[in-house]
């Protein structure tokens, strides 16, 4: 897999979130999450508790971790008590959290992200830095001490990235972890993330990875989820973002910088990507 590639994407998507919720909850109780904060995770540290969002139901154990998407309405619930079990009748400790991305050029790593996954605990076992993590913040949090905040915020973020990296515990099944276990468009995009401001074209790139135009255009398109001249396209709109941002470079470079020969012609594509001017975008940014 193209790490390079995947760590380019990873930036883009400016991950933030936080703990927001870890308490110790005894049986009956519920609790509402709309989704609006962000996407949202789950770690059962102790007990076990019901998952239901629209339709689904999943029953959580001690260590299982759940990822909802963003906007992703759902209730987490005590186990029903007529049972003589005492596991299911004890109270429950959770580690609750919230992150959100900067999807505003629309990064495609966006579509790594499922409407609900759930990581149980033996799978958590064998990625043992992700699992040190959630013990790590829960400890943190509890805690509660001097620069906890921004410990926490840190780590959530390192969270995000870690289940990126695990693919959450799925085969492959998005659109970009598919491109990037192929060994020509990984190739691609591997030039294309490095080179980003050469004058590529489909023969050009087709014969760098040795395939023929049709069957690059066809493959690329397949395996990524768009052509690939969207796929440069946002990739240069989200390095200039990056500079506008960061950076006090004129315009003219910034255009230069992400393969743009005038800066018309760059502040016409970004305007038509993100709705503003490079010039305004820069303003708000800083």
């Amino acid at each position: 897999m193209s790490t390079d590639v995947l760590s380019d994407v990873l930036r883009s998507l400016r991950a933030t979130g936080t703990v927001y919720f870890c308490d110790q909850l005894p049986p009956p109780w519920q609790k509402q999450f709309s989704g609006e904060d962000g996407a949202s995770f789950h770690q059962i540290r102790r007990g076990s508790c019901r998952l239901e969002s629209n339709g689904l139901v999943e029953h959580l154990g001690p260590g299982d971790l759940v990822f909802l998407a963003p906007g992703r309405a759902h209730l987490l619930s005590s186990e029903p008590t007529a049972t003589e079990d005492s596991a299911l009748n004890a109270d429950t400790l959770l580690l609750c959290g919230y992150c959100t991305f900067d999807n505003s050029v629309g990064t495609p790593l966006s579509e790594l992200f499922p409407d609900v996954i759930v990581i149980r605990e033996q799978q958590l076992q064998s990625h043992g830095w992700l699992k040190a993590i959630l013990d790590q913040l829960s400890r943190e949090y509890l805690s509660m001490q001097p620069g906890t905040e921004i410990v926490v915020n840190r780590m959530t973020e390192v969270l995000i990235v870690e289940l990126v990296r695990m693919n959450f515990g799925q085969q492959g099944e998005a659109p970009l972890i598919k491109a990037l276990a192929d060994r020509y468009i990984s190739k691609a995009l591997q030039q294309l993330h490095q080179h980003p401001d050469s004058s590529w074209s489909l023969e050009v790139l087709a014969s760098n990875v040795g395939l023929s135009r049709a069957a690059f255009a066809k493959r690329f398109k397949t395996l990524v989820g768009q052509p690939m001249f969207d796929y440069l396209t946002q990739l240069r709109m989200q390095l200039a973002c990056q500079l506008l941002a960061e950076t006090e470079l004129p315009l003219h470079e910034v255009a230069s910088r992400v393969g743009y020969e005038s800066d018309l012609a760059f502040t016409r594509t970004f305007k038509k990507r993100l709705g503003t001017t490079p010039t305004t975008y820069r303003k708000q940014a800083t």
